[in-house]
């Protein structure tokens, strides 16, 4: 028997994982940073222990388990090296992992986390299954049928999985601390592709997916004519969105998502493609319409006659889709985009991108960029994306009361950062009205 110690276990695959081992019977503890995270409450929940880093809190018998974010000098792996305890990065070990079950990854650029989320309720109503979010939500049992995960493409860690299916979202130009441009970002998945051991569901609207060859079946899904999965007669309902789906031409059934915007339409159609290919019956996939949402993915909020709606849009084509989704559901409210950009490469390399997705809004806030682990400080401030903003004014912490005079508007707050702590202190600081 062994200890599993996660290195940065609030991180949000780090601690889906940790859920996984949790619920599959085996002894889980971690350490991380003292800040509080909102993946933190759930491993409390579970009575998971989480230290502050320490170097004693490496064992002899532990099987070290570390977080992609800390580098090979890290106290605690430089102990876990020291010691010669099993150790594992947060990829190789999920590669070993799932090794167990029917898998299938889910991957892009964009929609990843909520099409996990979408996926894996709908298994989950039908079969005892894994699944792993990068929302932090993560669930083992051990007499899974099916292992569904998030597989992030960043610095090419899905490469150390070899999957049953694989769902493949979009390719497009992020991380450009990373990938040098969206050929290389292709060649990335190109590369997932090559390991894919019995299909992959791709979105055929897609240009570059397009392009994507591969030794197993790849069945497209979209809204063109060409696709074997389509989407068709696309309705918007006060609950919403309910729309037809198409066979290889052939009328299937239709189906309904209780969210917004053709993103999450293309999402729940992903969705609907593997599991007709997996031989799952229309009535157990129009548990579509329960699915409760992902944490941080258009999370709302009601407050007074403000909606707050907290969201992980952290590239252009996000905010985009998230503002259009605001519109859609509330089309008679002012739409108030508060942003904080994450990465100075990243607000570089999209500066006008960002500005044009965010003039979609009736009036812009933005926060201060948050760095990363990887990159703290840049040259770059707030003011330069700023200047490129119509309605654009820059939010500070201490001072967040001023989104009060927005009555009944919905608030947007966007960003991979700590962007929650601008709603907190607005919630906190400002009477309901």
């Amino acid at each position: 028997m062994t200890t599993y110690h996660f290195i940065g276990i609030k991180g949000t695959g780090m601690s889906a994982l940790a859920h996984i081992l949790h619920d599959s019977g085996e002894t889980v503890q971690g350490s991380d940073v003292e800040k509080q995270f909102f993946t933190q409450e759930a491993l409390e929940e579970k009575n998971i222990p989480i230290y502050p880093f320490s170097e004693t809190n490496i064992k002899k018998n532990f099987t070290v388990i570390a977080g992609n974010a800390f580098s090979d000098d890290h106290i605690e792996i430089q102990e876990a090296k020291k010691q010669g305890v099993t150790f594992y990065r947060y990829h190789e070990f999920l590669g070993e992992w799932l090794k167990q079950y029917t898998s299938i990854a889910v991957t892009g650029a964009h929609g990843k986390t909520s099409t996990t989320g979408l996926l894996a309720h709908v298994l989950n109503e039908s079969f005892p299954i894994s699944y792993l979010i990068g929302d932090g939500t993560g669930k083992g049992h051990v007499d899974s049928k099916y292992f569904v995960f998030e597989a992030c493409e960043y610095r090419r860690h899905f490469l150390s999985y070899e999957p049953d299916y694989a769902i493949m979202t979009n390719i497009d130009f992020d991380h450009p601390d990373y990938f040098t441009s969206v050929e290389d970002v292709f060649q990335a998945f190109q590369s997932m592709a090559d390991r894919v051991k019995k299909g992959i569901i791709a979105c055929g609207d897609d240009d570059q997916l397009q392009q994507i060859h591969a030794k197993v079946p790849v069945v497209y899904y979209g809204f063109a004519a060409t696709n074997d999965f389509q989407a068709q007669n696309i309705t918007e309902t006060p609950e919403g969105t309910q729309f037809d789906v198409f066979v290889r031409n052939t009328y299937y059934d239709t189906f309904q998502i209780p969210m917004f915007g053709e993103h999450n339409v293309l999402n729940a159609l992903s969705v609907i493609a593997i599991c007709h290919y997996e031989g799952i019956k229309a009535e157990h996939i129009k548990n579509l319409s329960t699915f409760k949402g992902v944490k941080r993915r258009f999370t709302e909020k009601k407050r007074g006659n403000q909606i707050l709606i907290d969201d992980y849009a952290h590239h252009p084509k996000e905010i985009t889709a998230t503002i259009n989704s605001a519109r859609k559901k509330y089309p008679h409210k002012e739409i108030v985009a508060i942003f904080q950009p994450h990465t100075f490469t990243r607000t570089k390399t999209f500066l006008q991108e960002f500005a044009d997705s965010l003039n979609e809004a009736d009036h812009v806030y933005l926060c201060d960029i948050f760095g990363s682990a990887r990159e703290e400080t840049g040259k770059l401030t707030i003011n330069d994306l700023l200047k490129l903003i119509q309605n654009g004014k820059v939010l500070e912490l201490s001072k967040t009361e001023v989104l009060s005079e927005f009555n009944d508007s919905v608030l947007i707050f966007m960003g991979a950062g700590d962007i929650q702590k601008f709603q907190a202190a607005y919630e906190e600081n400002s009477p309901v009205k």
